[in-house]
């Protein structure tokens, strides 16, 4: 089976409540990258290239080329003149964050970003996320609690998987 698609599978089988009260659902970091390709081609058709996501113990990072321009353009927003010219042009994109999960809750927080090897933080880093990640991604929370799945209990991520388990 196409590593992508069995990524889809698992997630409608959890969204719709068809995986066992108790049971584990494993997503190896192959597949999950598989469906970040995918996902990236049909979410940002423009903008962004070689999506990767690494794990680690409690956390994730993920990595790309980006040109903020065109992600923008793919969301459908123009840029100012200005902006555009501080922001033009393909930049590789890191992003380290940890998942925080229990008792069917989660936050994301960065730990650290960077564009072309430049750290970003503080107001800067609201305002990317404000400006490139919102308009994409409107339900997206960062540093704030959201629900997992109905039934999820929590995620763990771990440096060969993510490990969906399923309350009790």
């Amino acid at each position: 089976m196409d590593p992508a698609a069995d990524v889809d599978r698992k997630i409608l089988l959890i969204e719709t409540r068809q995986v066992p009260r108790g049971a584990t659902v494993t997503f190896p970091v192959a597949d999950l990258n598989a469906w970040v390709r995918a996902q990236a081609r049909e979410l940002v058709p423009e903008g962004l290239r070689e999506p990767k996501l690494k794990l680690a113990n409690g956390s994730a990072t993920a990595t790309a080329l980006v040109d903020f321009i065109k992600l923008r353009h793919s969301a459908g927003v123009d840029t100012n003149w200005l902006l555009s010219k501080l922001i033009e042009g393909e930049k590789p994109v890191l992003v380290v964050a940890t998942l925080r999960c229990s008792q069917g809750q989660a936050t994301v927080h960065p730990l650290r970003v960077e564009i072309g090897g430049l750290a970003v933080t503080g107001a800067t880093l609201d305002f990317l996320i404000e400006t490139f990640l919102l308009p994409l991604f409107p339900n997206a929370k960062v540093d704030k609690p959201f629900a997992l799945a109905d039934g999820v209990d929590r995620i763990d991520i771990t440096p060969g998987a993510a490990w969906v388990y399923m309350k009790k």
